[in-house]
């Protein structure tokens, strides 16, 4: 039965409507497990996708760029730099080419919780451990193809 059985639902008005319920349900489900690895960590999800993406880039980036590159695109991206500047696992440093902005790179505290994090990726690989090969590039091509960028 699946998804009628996990929210106690028996019936869906169509196919289309049971498929964004169950996005929304799964969606809620695979944030819960990876919340459960990053808490050791003292790192919101958002956070870590901002430690992800320094780790990334060859350069420096400003916040617009983390935000362009960010998952949550509607991240309050400025705080969030902050509250890890606050951690010491990125720096701010005045951009050289324009002034009134601010570089922001990860720091050496920073890539070593993103290592730490790394040792976790076969848990974090069993969220989803379920389905085959085949079926996480089936899911994949279909998730694309939902959102038109196929």
């Amino acid at each position: 039965m699946g998804i009628e059985k996990d929210i106690n639902q028996s019936k869906f008005r169509n196919d289309y409507q049971k498929s964004i319920v169950n996005l929304i349900y799964t969606y809620n489900w695979v944030t819960e497990q990876i919340k459960t690895v990053l808490e050791k960590f003292d790192l919101t999800m958002q956070q870590f996708n901002i430690l992800r993406i320094l780790r990334g880039s060859k350069s420096p980036l400003s916040t617009l760029q983390i935000r362009e590159r960010m998952l949550d695109k509607m991240s309050d991206t400025s705080r969030i730099v902050d509250r890890l500047l606050i951690k010491g696992l990125v720096k701010k440093v005045a951009c050289k080419a324009d002034k009134r902005l601010v570089d922001i790179t990860i720091t050496a505290k920073g890539h070593k919780i993103l290592s730490a994090i790394d040792n976790e990726e076969d848990r974090l690989d069993s969220i989803i451990q379920t389905l085959s090969v085949a079926d996480t590039k089936l899911f994949n091509k279909l998730l694309d193809k939902m959102r038109g960028s196929d």
